[in-house]
């Protein structure tokens, strides 16, 4: 079963190149995030028409997460755990029937947090604890599990070409790569460090700068997997041609293959 996540930057806007990918890789699962739409405007019918089922949480203009699967949804949960005042449309659940149980994938959109003296980096961070909570929770239950998304956080220093450039950045601080290693230290796993230790494995290049061409980039879409999703773990990688495409989206796929059977 191949699982995978994309920040596609505005689902209609990138309709044509999330299609051709699909074509291309053919995942069972997707993950999407910033699809800046409400639930009523995703373009369902295109995908729909693929064999997938559909569930959206949206916002106007900003924002939104999708997710994409061959198998029907057993449950889907909008939202995170942990602060009913908070609205905007990050996270999405969906629990999945398997021949042999289920998995559970979320579709998340973490915070960017800057700038990081103001409130948007105490919101993150907020974020960051809340997401450690549910997972903690989720854990419990050992099973299969993917937490699936732009996370904003760029791990290590092997994960930026330049990441001098990101010391005083949100992304990069020391209190939210803190926060991602506690994740990790539940017991999730990162796919792709799991499947490779090189550098130059990133999944963003801004639109500024040259930095495609420069291949000035940064790995901030992460996959991590549960102990008993990583037990079956197959292969994981990131699609980074897709950047190369035309009307691109600043992110690209990170996907995973887990040795899971569909019913």
């Amino acid at each position: 079963m191949r699982i995978a996540t994309w920040n596609v930057n505005s689902v209609k806007q990138r309709l044509d190149n999330i299609l051709a990918w699909l074509a291309e890789r053919r995942p069972e699962i997707v993950c999407l995030q910033e699809i800046k739409c409400v639930d009523a405007d995703f373009p369902r019918d295109a995908f729909e028409s693929l064999g997938y089922n559909v569930a959206v949480h949206g916002q106007k203009a900003f924002n939104g997460v999708a997710l994409l699967s061959k198998l029907p949804f057993d449950e889907v949960a909008p939202g995170l755990i942990g602060d009913s005042e908070d609205i905007q449309a990050r996270f999405l659940e969906a629990q999945i029937s398997l021949r042999d149980g289920v998995v559970r994938v979320v579709s998340l959109y973490l915070p960017n947090g800057n700038p990081a003296t103001t409130e948007k980096y105490t919101y993150k961070l907020r974020w960051m604890d809340r997401l450690f909570s549910f997972s903690r929770e989720r854990l419990k239950l050992e099973e299969p599990l993917l937490l699936c998304g732009d996370y904003n956080v760029i791990p290590m220093p092997a994960d930026a070409r330049n990441p001098k450039a990101w010391v005083n950045d949100a992304l990069y601080l020391p209190p939210t790569r803190e926060r991602f290693r506690a994740l990790c230290n539940l017991g999730l796993i990162d796919a792709i460090r799991a499947a490779s230790g090189d550098a130059d494995l990133y999944s963003f290049w801004d639109y500024q700068a040259g930095a495609w061409a420069k291949n000035d980039g940064i790995r901030i879409d992460h996959i991590l997997l549960s102990p008993q999703a990583a037990d079956r773990m197959i292969d994981a990688g990131i699609d980074r041609h897709v950047r190369g495409w035309e009307k691109p989206s600043d992110h690209v796929p990170v996907y995973v293959d887990l040795a899971l059977d569909a019913r």
